[in-house]
């Protein structure tokens, strides 16, 4: 493994201060460092991440929750511009819950360094005073530490000032997407597949799954609404979002209207070229087009992790849908963030996904 090669990437970036507790608490720390800290426009904007194994003992991070891979997979970075916060323009990705293979080793007081290139996923052409740092987060991010909770490895934040290609408070629109694109009124015309619903680089027999699998999805989706809306507190909604309040149960309610109104009513694309091990992935900001890989085929169409509920699982990380992020895989472990944070429980894209299926049934 190259630990020391330029990263791609980007994250999302938003102000934060240190988190000098996450880190005793994991025994792991991370720094960052600009390559530069004033830019111009045409600059890229280079990081290096250095973590620091701070124990005595070996230590295991989830593999996506680092720089050191061949791309960035997830949102490792918070960034604001001038106080706001910069969204992050990357993708999520749906996975099986993580096992041994998927963790990198730390041995005791080793440091591995990374240089990621943040402007490639974040959008840093609006001129402003950044604040950049280094935030994972998640049950399953350190090996052997789930029963602590959710955890954290974050670093102190760094200040850039970039001279953009936009004067400093310019409002950027969201991107457009493929599917907004083919919709009608847009200019690209459609593909194919029903009524709001476009495939690209996908066989005739995958279009026929995927069709199936938007059908079940809907299914899903308005089965969990209708459940919402009818304001029934049972196992179904405590087993995957926790003990009853007032106020998560509204969001919740919101997601699914708005999950159930995306595949009824929105132009959605489904892209058939991942090669990946995993179900599927999508970029939040690029509403509605979902990329679908290699464990995606070989899942049921219903029932526990299926292709229906693994489009739910995407469809809820759109920001302009339910903005959901993936703080846990697999039914175990939403299971038990149901239990031990119920507010994140309702902001994690794989409970939504499993609330939606509801296999086994609950009441």
């Amino acid at each position: 493994m190259n630990w020391n090669h330029v990263v791609k990437a980007g994250a999302v970036l938003a102000i934060a201060s240190a988190c000098t507790a996450a880190q005793a608490a994991s025994g792991i720390a991370v720094s960052i460092a600009p390559m530069k800290s004033h830019l111009k426009a045409s600059d890229d904007v280079v990081v290096k991440v250095t973590m620091t194994n701070t124990s005595g003992q070996p230590q295991l991070v989830l593999k996506w929750q680092t720089p050191f891979g061949e791309e960035i997979e997830e949102a490792l970075f918070e960034v604001t511009r001038d106080g706001v916060r910069v969204p992050y323009r990357g993708a999520h990705y749906k996975r099986p819950a993580p096992t041994a293979g998927d963790y990198y080793l730390l041995k005791p007081g080793a440091s591995y360094s990374a240089k990621v290139e943040l402007s490639a996923l974040y959008d840093m052409s609006v001129t402003g005073d950044y604040q950049v740092r280094y935030h994972a987060r998640g049950m399953n991010l350190i090996g052997g530490a789930a029963e602590r909770g959710v955890n954290e490895i974050a670093s102190d934040a760094v200040s850039l000032w970039i001279d953009g290609v936009h004067p400093r408070g310019t409002v950027l629109p969201e991107p457009m997407s493929l599917a907004d694109l083919k919709a009608p009124g847009g200019s690209g015309g459609g593909t194919g597949g029903v009524a709001g619903l476009a495939f690209n680089k996908c066989t005739t027999s995958q279009q026929a799954d995927i069709t199936n699998a938007r059908a079940a999805a809907l299914s899903m989706a308005t089965d969990g609404s209708n459940y919402l809306a009818s304001s029934k507190q049972g196992q179904r909604y405590t087993k995957w979002f926790g003990t009853y309040d007032a106020g998560r149960y509204a969001t919740v309610t919101q997601h699914f209207a708005a999950i159930k109104d995306a595949f009824a009513n929105k132009p959605i694309t489904v892209d058939c070229g991942c090669k990946k091990t995993y179900y599927a992935y999508v970029y939040p900001t690029q509403p509605y087009t979902i990329y679908v890989c290699k464990a995606f085929w070989s899942a049921p169409m219903t029932g526990t992790d299926s292709k229906g509920g693994t489009l739910v699982h995407e469809m809820s990380h759109f920001n302009v849908v339910a903005g959901t992020d993936d703080w846990v895989y697999g039914q175990s472990g939403a299971a038990n963030l149901a239990i031990s944070d119920p507010a994140k429980a309702i902001d994690n894209a794989d409970s939504h996904e499993y609330f939606g299926e509801n296999t086994p049934a609950l009441p």
